[in-house]
């Protein structure tokens, strides 16, 4: 198996081929999901003693297989937050396969970490971090939210001197994402809901009316969202900071999708505040081109991070005893990719003008779909958006009416638009993340709930 012979020789051409054939098709195929059972009679038995044959195993994926999975980078995939990789990043995301990096400390990984610390360093400049600010690729907003809280828990702990509270507690709002209050399910702390205002957005007034209530006793974190996944709406992340201040409770952004809009001049007045932050999230393989799995998780002061996470082992003294900067002590995980280096070399590639320009084109897309949705007489818009998420209802449509329509969509290999639900009502959304959906694609998904 670890023979480079005349069988991987053909094995790595028909990849190759197979990935710039994809790589041309503009569009991509949508498709769709199959059964478990159609799965099983059209690709059989795969696992066997002997195996397939690379050849074959490959002609079974591409035949089968991975037309059964919904293409996430076609520009009418507007449905959770899609995923347009650049040609760049995913075909480098190939060299990062073959190149066997180990991406968890410097004296390993050493050319990668630099790279993907330069990347890192870019994001912090957007978010106006100081110098010293620095983080860790880990695999997506999940991992990145959790480890931000269990390093604003450990630094609350070493901070506050005498007996701990009866219960450490995290406040935000019933609109961050799921993955705050499963941190806190993890974490064995409470998640302490803080009604948003008429806005749907944390303020803190509202933080701090709410703390006035139930009692600030315990609270460590605080999270605020830039870009909430259902509606794209960004927190008045100045006014929790001064709260967060006054109690001296670690203010957390997490912007794993509507943290890219600060790349854009457009809408990047709406993140005020978030120069105040002590760590912060955005996931490039969201809307900042990259493929997955790729969660950039930014401290303000790294050695909080690194206080909290740090593994200890004697195996491990020749890695924590270094000075170097070793990526795997600041997050949850000790074995890591370097998942960071495809959207490196995308930014390197192309600058990062080009991504300026390719967000502010997804913007200009969504202000045409408010305008279009507002502009049919059989169409609402819910709400202005405050990034590339527009949400809207069809007029006297019932929950099944959405699905039948989404599902014909889907069926018919147009779009991917899923319903959405907003105060126990079906509506549905656009996620606009993807350069090459254009007015035309919108249109077209519009012209068809008439």
């Amino acid at each position: 198996m670890h023979r480079f012979d005349s069988d991987v020789e053909a094995l790595s051409q028909a990849v190759l081929d197979y990935t710039l054939k994809r790589s041309r098709m503009h569009p991509v195929p949508l498709d769709g999901p199959r059964s478990a059972a159609e799965l099983d009679e059209a690709a059989g038995r795969t696992i066997t003693a002997g195996g397939l044959g690379g050849q074959t195993a490959l002609e079974l994926f591409t035949e089968v297989l991975a037309p059964a999975c919904i293409s996430t980078d076609h520009p009418r995939y507007l449905s959770f937050i899609p995923c347009a990789p650049t040609e760049a990043s995913t075909l480098f995301d190939l060299v990062v396969g073959a190149s066997s990096i180990y991406g968890g400390s410097w004296l390993e990984g050493a050319g990668a970490v630099h790279a993907e610390n330069a990347a890192l360093r870019w994001i912090s400049d957007l978010v106006g971090l100081p110098e010293g600010a620095g983080g860790v690729f880990v695999p997506g907003g999940t991992i990145g939210n959790l480890s931000a809280l269990v390093a604003a828990r450990h630094a609350a702990k070493v901070s506050r001197a005498g007996d701990p509270p009866a219960r450490w507690k995290v406040a935000g709002t019933t609109q961050a994402h799921s993955s705050i209050k499963s941190a806190c399910d993890v974490m064995d702390v409470d998640f302490v809901g803080v009604p948003v205002d008429e806005h749907g957005r944390l303020t803190g007034e509202n933080l701090r009316r709410t703390l006035e209530t139930v009692g600030a006793d315990g609270l460590f974190a605080v999270v605020a969202t830039a870009g909430t996944t259902n509606f794209g709406i960004v927190d008045a992340l100045d006014s929790v900071a001064d709260v967060c201040a006054e109690l001296g409770a670690w203010f957390h952004v997490d912007g794993a999708y509507g943290g890219a809009g600060l790349a854009a001049p457009s809408i990047r007045h709406r993140y005020a505040g978030i120069e105040r932050c002590d760590s912060f999230i955005v996931d490039p393989h969201k809307w900042l081109f990259a493929p997955f799995d790729c969660c950039a998780l930014i401290y303000r002061d790294p050695q909080q991070g690194r206080a909290a996470h740090t593994q200890k082992a004697g195996y491990l003294d020749v890695l924590t005893d270094a000075a170097e900067f070793n990526p795997s002590d600041y997050s949850v995980g000790l074995t890591r990719r370097a998942r960071g280096l495809p959207f490196w070399f995308s930014l390197a590639t192309h600058g990062t003008d080009a991504y300026t320009e390719a967000i502010e084109r997804t913007l200009e897309v969504t202000r045409f779909a408010a305008a279009e949705i507002e502009r049919r007489d059989y169409l609402e818009l819910l709400r202005e958006p405050d990034t590339s998420v527009v949400v809207f209802r069809r007029v006297g449509w019932t929950p099944q009416q959405y699905q039948l329509w989404s599902d014909r969509l889907l069926i018919a290999n147009l779009a991917f638009v899923v319903p959405t639900s907003h105060e126990g009502e079906t509506v549905t959304r656009f996620a606009i993340v993807n350069p090459n959906t254009t007015e035309g694609d919108i249109s077209t998904i519009l012209d068809t709930m008439a």
